[in-house]
């Protein structure tokens, strides 16, 4: 929309949009996150990092999916919430929505500013720049390194190639380039599946909510697993 300027009937403003991402997508400076002395930052667009059966025992999903990040640089909180969007929507749409886990990865707490201008005709009269040039928070960002993971899906092994594709469709919603791996881990812990498994014969293995905790060898004896012979 249009508005005037300070009664003059020649300068018109026009409404401009969100500046794009790609003038912050570059982690030039460091990190500035919301706190007590940097107020008025508006919201991440993204609020929810948990979807699907987030319920699921650690033995119902052993398969592990990642979208891995190949970029040093900034993700914009607007980017995560059409990443995990597009990728919710996919798989519900051809595995169902009980048969999957996503989580995203990354937080957005790192705050952009901008020095707004104006940006019209004449505007050169009224402003010259370099006043208050620090600039006001504007939008969130996550930063993110190389090899840092971005998403990570947790499903059966029938559900592996939607998951893949889904994670496909959602590279496109980053900037620069990403990379898809199946985890050789169980699910979302720290044990592959062979080490799970014989975790899991020896009856050490305490389910956690989407982890799992592993009793150790050592405490009381009533508390330890039965030596095998």
């Amino acid at each position: 929309y249009q508005r005037r300027v300070r009664g003059d009937t020649s300068l018109l403003i026009s409404q401009m949009g969100r500046r794009p991402a790609r003038c912050y997508r570059y982690r030039a400076n460091k990190p500035y996150i919301k706190s007590r002395y940097c107020r008025g930052v508006p919201d991440p667009k993204i609020k929810i990092f948990d979807l699907g059966r987030k319920k699921a025992s650690v033995d119902d999903l052993p398969v592990c999916v990642h979208l891995v990040s190949d970029e040093k640089e900034n993700v914009s909180s607007e980017a995560l919430e059409a990443a995990r969007i597009s990728a919710n929507k996919y798989i519900t749409k051809l595995a169902g929505r009980e048969s999957f886990h996503l989580r995203v990865r990354v937080h957005p707490y790192h705050v952009l500013r901008i020095n707004k201008m104006l940006s019209c005709a004449g505007a050169d009269r009224l402003q010259t720049g370099m006043r208050h040039a620090f600039g006001k928070p504007f939008g969130t960002v996550a930063r993110v390194n190389i090899g840092q993971i971005l998403l990570s899906v947790r499903t059966r092994p029938a559900n592996v190639a939607h998951v893949v594709e889904a994670l496909r469709r959602a590279k496109y919603k980053f900037p620069g380039r990403q990379k898809i791996y199946v985890s050789h881990k169980w699910g979302f812990t720290k044990y592959n599946y062979e080490e799970y498994k014989v975790l899991k014969a020896e009856g050490r293995v305490i389910p956690d909510g989407a982890h799992c905790k592993v009793r150790s060898r050592k405490g009381p004896l009533p508390l330890l697993p039965e030596k095998t012979e």
